[in-house]
C-alpha cells in the first residue's frame, strides 16, 4: 500500500540513471566464480546482427577490459574522452548461464570519469547487490533487451553516460552480470499451522489469490505480522526492495485493493526513506519474512494512513493485508 507522496524512480545508494528508456544501475549482487581470463574490445557483431533497436546504439571506441571473469574487471581507456548517452561497448563475453527472457539480472557496477579515468563509485569491494533489472520486454528499451539476452553471466558491458540531472559528470558506467534468478508468480513454502485462532481466516484460489473471513476480529493496537506460507527465500532486510502480490480490507471484510484483480505487482522498499515509500506497518510487516512467504499483516491506523482518509479507506482504519512476497533485491 503506497503512500500519496511516493515516487516510481530506480532505489539504490550508489548511483541510477536513465538514457533513453535504457536504465543503468550501479551497485549488484553475487559474485562470479569464473576461473578464466578475458580481453574484450566492444565487438558486439554477435548480438547485433538482424537487431535494428540495437543497431540504433552508439558504441563506445577505445575502452577495453582485463581481468577475471566474474571478478572486478581493469577498464582502460584513454581520457579525457567523450561519451553519448545511450551507447556501449562489450567489453568482456561471460562464460556462465546463459540470460533468458523474464531473468532478474545481478550486476556489479564501477563508474568511471571520462574526465581523467578516475574511479568514481564500485560495488565490487562490499560487494552491495542491485538485482532491480528483470529482463522483459516493456519493462526494458527494446535495444537493452537485445543487447543482453542470450548472453552469459559474468558479461561486462561499459555504458555511456552524461549525467545531466545532477553534477553533469561524463562517466562509463561498466556493469559485470553476475547472477540471475526467476521471480516467484505466488508464495511457495510450508503451511504454517500454528496461526492464532482469532486472526482472520485465509483461504486461497488455485492462482493464489486470497480471501479472508474477518472471523469477528476486532483488530490490534500493534502491528500483526503473521506469516501463512513460510518460504524458503531469501529473509528481508530493512535495506531492501520487495516485489509482492497483495489485497487489502477493512475491519468489515470490505476489499479496497487487491493486485490480484489489476493482474499486477508491486515493487516496494523496506527502508525509511526509500523511493517505494510505502505506509509504515508494511515496511516494518516485512522485515524478517522470506521470500516464498504469504503473510497476514494487521496495521493499526498510526502505522498507516491515521486520521487521513485515503480514497475509500475512512480515517483511523485498522487495515488487514495478505502478501505473497516474490521476490526482494
Amino acid at each position: 500500500m503506497r503512500k500519496l507522496t511516493q515516487t516510481s524512480t530506480f532505489k539504490r545508494v550508489l548511483a541510477a540513471v536513465c538514457t533513453a528508456g535504457l536504465c543503468v544501475t550501479l551497485a549488484a549482487c553475487g559474485s562470479g566464480d569464473s576461473g578464466s581470463s578475458s580481453k574484450k574490445s566492444g565487438d558486439d557483431s554477435s548480438q547485433s546482427s538482424g537487431s535494428s533497436a540495437l543497431k540504433n546504439m552508439k558504441k563506445i571506441a577505445g575502452i577495453t577490459a582485463t581481468g577475471t571473469l566474474g571478478e572486478k574487471p581493469k577498464v582502460s581507456f584513454k581520457a579525457p574522452k567523450t561519451v553519448d548517452n545511450n551507447s556501449y561497448a562489450v567489453l568482456q563475453e561471460g562464460n556462465g548461464a546463459t540470460i533468458a527472457d523474464g531473468d532478474r539480472l545481478c550486476s556489479q557496477g564501477i563508474a568511471i570519469s571520462v574526465k581523467d579515468g578516475t574511479e568514481l563509485a564500485s560495488s565490487w569491494e562490499k560487494n552491495t547487490p542491485d538485482c532491480s533489472l528483470v529482463l522483459e520486454k516493456g519493462t526494458v528499451s527494446d535495444a537493452y533487451y537485445e543487447l543482453l539476452k542470450g548472453r552469459k553471466l559474468n558479461t561486462t558491458i561499459a555504458y555511456g553516460v552524461n549525467d545531466s540531472n545532477s553534477s553533469g559528470t561524463s562517466y562509463i558506467m561498466a556493469l559485470t552480470y553476475v547472477s540471475k534468478s526467476k521471480d516467484l508468480t505466488k508464495a511457495t513454502g510450508d503451511e504454517v499451522t500454528d496461526i492464532p485462532s482469532d486472526l482472520p481466516k485465509v483461504t486461497r484460489a488455485k492462482n493464489g489469490k486470497p480471501s479472508i473471513n474477518t472471523n469477528g476480529y476486532k483488530g490490534s493496537s500493534k502491528l500483526v505480522s503473521q506469516a501463512l506460507i513460510k518460504g524458503k527465500g531469501k529473509e528481508v532486510t530493512n535495506n531492501n526492495t520487495v516485489k509482492v502480490k497483495y489485497t487489502g480490507w477493512l475491519l468489515d471484510g470490505t476489499q479496497f485493493d487487491s493486485s490480484w484483480d489489476k493482474n499486477t505487482t508491486l515493487e516496494a522498499d523496506t527502508y525509511s526513506g526509500g523511493n517505494h515509500q510505502v505506509i509504515e506497518g508494511w515496511q516494518q510487516a516485512m522485515v524478517g519474512q522470506t521470500v516464498g512467504s504469504q503473510v497476514l499483516m494487521v496495521i493499526p491506523p498510526n502505522l498507516g494512513y491515521g486520521d487521513t482518509a485515503q480514497g475509500s479507506i475512512p480515517a483511523n482504519s485498522t487495515l488487514i493485508f495478505v502478501v505473497d512476497i516474490l521476490a526482494a533485491y
